[in-house]
């Protein structure tokens, strides 16, 4: 397989397959209450990935799988072939690059969460149409940051205003998620959800993905979760754990809620503000002493290999069993 750097290449193949280079519309909303009250109106950006289907000929399920703030990497590529090597097809998200964005890792405000919901959402719409795709059998795979856009996309409350009631995701698989942002009722409708997260992780709060799992559960969704015993961020990819030291998190910042419109509730003063973005309540939990630089990434051992055991188990079970 060839490395990340080759993904844009016209002739890049995972698992024997040569990547289909799709381009679709999505969206740069400041926040979820735009995105929802005003999608169609919002400043159109291209977003572009590649689709790997192993078997053209036949009606296929695929995995969307979704990056975190590096972009692209080497562990997003890998999985991919694993899933494609499995008889599914893997659609190979790139948020970043028509965004002239590098990565996040610094700054997590170059364009909002609510547009990297956006684009697995739009992702979606398009992957469904393709000829050669099954549009009752899409999962999505988010890591990190992307593991947020995932689950946000799982929501209906944020989905039905976008793309309507009528396509959804069999499956999310959110991998060490940051659920920094949740709505104060998670209906994910028919989709299964599963996340997975490093036991000693240190860019995000366990407790946080702990509670959205528990609340998407009370609100009558399938959802689970597995905890990785000493793991930390990224323990998928097999090489050492490193601090990261630019990286600035806040994982013990209050949850920021949102209310049915998207529009984010102040943890403080209890009140929705429409006009509240991410960089609003980053900044307060810089203020208020929450935020830091610096945090680890990595996996050792089996972690690796506990992951793709996880992975695979997942959207086998979602996509492929009757």
């Amino acid at each position: 397989m060839g490395h990340a750097e080759n993904f844009y290449l016209e002739n890049f193949s995972l698992a024997g397959v040569i990547g289909e280079s799709i381009v679709f519309e999505s969206s740069n909303p400041r926040n979820y209450s735009e995105a929802i009250g005003s999608h169609h109106q919002i400043e159109r950006i291209n977003i572009s990935g590649k689709l790997f289907v192993a078997s053209p000929d036949s009606s296929s399920p695929v995995v969307i799988v979704v990056p975190g703030s590096l972009g692209v990497g080497e562990n997003h590529l890998q999985h991919a072939e694993t899933i494609v090597s499995q008889g599914m097809a893997a659609f190979v998200l790139d948020p970043f690059t028509n965004r002239n964005v590098q990565s996040t890792v610094a700054n997590q405000t170059p364009f909002s969460f609510a547009a990297s919901a956006v684009d697995v959402l739009m992702a979606l719409e398009t992957i469904a149409r393709h000829p050669a795709i099954d549009a009752d059998r899409i999962s999505a795979q988010g890591h990190s940051r992307g593991g947020s856009a995932v689950l946000m996309a799982s929501m209906r409350q944020f989905a039905d205003p976008i793309i309507g009631s009528n396509l959804y995701f069999k499956g999310i698989y959110a991998v060490y998620p940051w659920c920094g942002h949740q709505f104060l009722k998670p209906s994910v409708g028919q989709t299964q959800v599963r996340a997975i997260v490093g036991e000693r992780d240190d860019w995000l709060s366990v407790q946080q993905v702990q509670s959205q799992i528990q609340a998407i559960t009370l609100a009558g969704g399938d959802a689970s979760i597995r905890i990785v015993e000493g793991a930390s961020h990224s323990f998928d990819r097999e090489e050492e754990v490193h601090e990261i030291p630019e990286a600035s998190v806040a994982p013990a910042a209050p949850t920021v809620y949102l209310d049915a419109t998207g529009a984010m509730i102040d943890p403080l003063a209890g009140e929705s503000d429409s006009l509240s973005t991410d960089r609003t309540h980053f900044m307060a939990a810089i203020e208020g002493g929450f935020g830091r630089r610096g945090a680890h990434m990595g996996g050792f051992g089996e972690q690796p290999d506990i992951f793709r055991e996880d992975m695979s188990e997942f959207h086998k079970s979602v996509l492929l069993k009757k």
